[in-house]
């Protein structure tokens, strides 16, 4: 096979006022220099979409059913079914079947004394769902994680970008200046992922070859944090006082941020009583906090003069990188990579020469290159990475409180919700609805081929559409497209290197834990 050049970075990335980007710089790792007046394929003024939510409606207007009991009591019984009794996806399963509806009232964890209300109207189907993502209807201030916002002491003291409304200013000048950190990253992407990951991979080969076996999951954690601190930030980890330690520091404070939704496995009356009814004091993970922060901090220059350009304090600025680099997108790679390679590898042997064939074949063809725009040119590729994202979504759970009265519409029925009202979607819900996608709960390598690209709107990992775009009006993942451009490289550099893999998969708390027992080296 010809020699593989890899190459700077998204095709979908636009010069400011300018033609497209174009793709011709070969891979030189000491070539950034990080101020590439390119941006990410968002347009800062972009009107939102008009809503598909109507103010009235031709469907019967039914009563929302369900209910939310007793207070105190009807909130930990529900806990105990979503956490234990039933588990989060027969709890809802079980619901949508007594109330033969998608729309219904009930409670989310986790409940009292952490939250004090935690009453919801539930969106379990694709066409009610998308109201989530209107915020000329629903209000997204602290609701990032649900029913309750952690302590603000966990990110510095302030209220990072995930937690703002579009309303609020602060959320403006943030989103603006993750756009321009991916801007300005956008050459070292593609070259700081084939680095990685090669090392990844290479970790894994010697693994097998001693023992058998080796955890996908673990490997990737160092790979993904890796990639992100050299594309993003510049700086190689292993090079820094931070050393090895980012993905366990990261995974601690993660924990610290959302245990009030986690099963650990620890005995129940155990979880119930130390996790799920109390909040752990942030002062206990405050020393490896301080570690990243630190880290990011020295590696992270330019961008935090950018910052004090546009009116925000390095502080601010440095915890905002921290939970934009650490929490969304190092978060969403531990969770997506093991359930793509889940996915991927219970695809068998006949799917696995189909993607080497094509992504052997176009890259070939094109000089042995590997850019975005090459990568455009692989749709079976592209479909299995946007099947991975639908059946598996890195964020299952969406929120919103209603701005005013509304009118919400599933399927069958349309429901009144009353302003200031808790809405709840849980995505797996939505985006395996059977009214919308055939065999919704199978992997389906090729549903985004051809014509099936016409499904790419009800893709909703990102907070939004996968057919529509972030901006600073709305709460789409400023990195949405840098994380599709990822998952495109796992499956790209996979396939150059192997004909086919073997795997074995447990549940873990956050995902997945995926174990490669075998992979077979390429062979054409």
């Amino acid at each position: 096979m010809a020699s593989i050049s890899y190459t700077s970075s998204f095709t979908s990335l636009q010069l400011s006022s300018q033609p497209p980007f174009k793709n011709t710089t070969t891979y030189n790792p000491r070539a950034f220099h990080g101020r590439t007046r390119i941006s990410a394929s968002v347009s800062d003024t972009q009107p939102l979409s008009a809503s598909t939510q109507p103010e009235s409606t031709n469907l019967p207007v039914r009563k929302i059913p369900g209910g939310c009991g007793l207070p105190m009591i009807g909130p930990l019984t529900d806990r105990l079914d979503y956490f234990y009794n039933q588990g989060r996806e027969e709890y809802f399963k079980s619901r949508i079947q007594k109330y033969q509806s998608t729309v219904f009232r009930t409670n989310v964890p986790p409940g009292p004394p952490i939250a004090s209300n935690s009453n919801v109207v539930v969106l379990l189907d694709g066409k009610s769902f998308p109201v989530l993502f209107d915020v000329s209807k629903v209000e997204k201030k602290n609701l990032f994680t649900g029913t309750f916002m952690p302590s603000t002491e966990l990110t510095g003291g302030y209220r990072v970008l995930s937690y703002l409304d579009p309303s609020e200013p602060n959320h403006e000048k943030l989103k603006k200046l993750l756009f321009f950190q991916l801007r300005s990253a956008a050459s070292k992407v593609i070259p700081e992922f084939h680095s990685s990951y090669s090392e990844l991979f290479e970790k894994l080969e010697a693994e097998i070859a001693s023992t058998g076996k080796t955890s996908f999951t673990e490997a990737n954690d160092q790979a993904a944090f890796n990639f992100l601190a050299r594309a993003l930030h510049g700086v190689n980890p292993a090079d820094t006082k931070l050393g090895c330690d980012g993905p366990k520091l990261v995974s601690k404070w993660v924990l610290f941020n959302l245990h009030p939704l986690l099963v650990l496995g620890l005995p129940k009356l155990v979880e119930e009583l130390l996790i799920h009814s109390i909040s752990l004091p942030p002062a206990l993970v405050k020393k490896d906090y301080n570690r990243l922060y630190e880290f990011f901090y020295e590696s992270s220059g330019f961008l935090l003069e950018e910052a004090e350009k546009n009116g925000i304090s390095k502080d601010e600025a440095c915890h905002n990188f921290v939970f934009a680099t650490c929490f969304n997108s190092f978060g969403g790679m531990k969770f997506l990579f093991p359930n793509m390679m889940k996915s991927i590898g219970r695809a068998g042997a006949k799917v696995h020469t189909k993607l080497a064939t094509e992504i052997r074949s176009v890259i070939g063809s094109n000089g042995g290159k590997i850019t975005m725009g090459i990568m455009e040119q692989m749709p079976l590729m592209k479909s299995v990475v946007y099947e991975c994202l639908r059946i598996d979504p890195p964020v299952a759970s969406q929120y919103g409180r209603a701005k005013r009265d509304l009118i919400i519409e599933s399927h069958d029925a349309a429901f009144e919700v009353k302003e200031g009202e808790m809405i709840f979607g849980y995505q797996p819900f939505a985006t395996r609805d059977p009214k919308i996608f055939d065999r919704p709960e199978e992997f389906v390598p090729d549903r985004f081929v051809g014509e099936g690209e016409k499904l790419l709107k009800h893709v909703l990992w990102s907070n939004g559409p996968e057919n529509e775009r972030p901006t600073v009006a709305n709460k789409q993942c400023a990195g949405k497209d840098f994380v599709v451009l990822a998952a495109r490289l796992l499956v790209v550099e996979l396939f150059l290197r192997y004909d086919s893999f073997e795997i074995d998969v447990a549940k873990v708390p956050i995902g997945v834990s995926v174990t490669v027992t075998s992979l077979k080296r390429a062979s054409f």
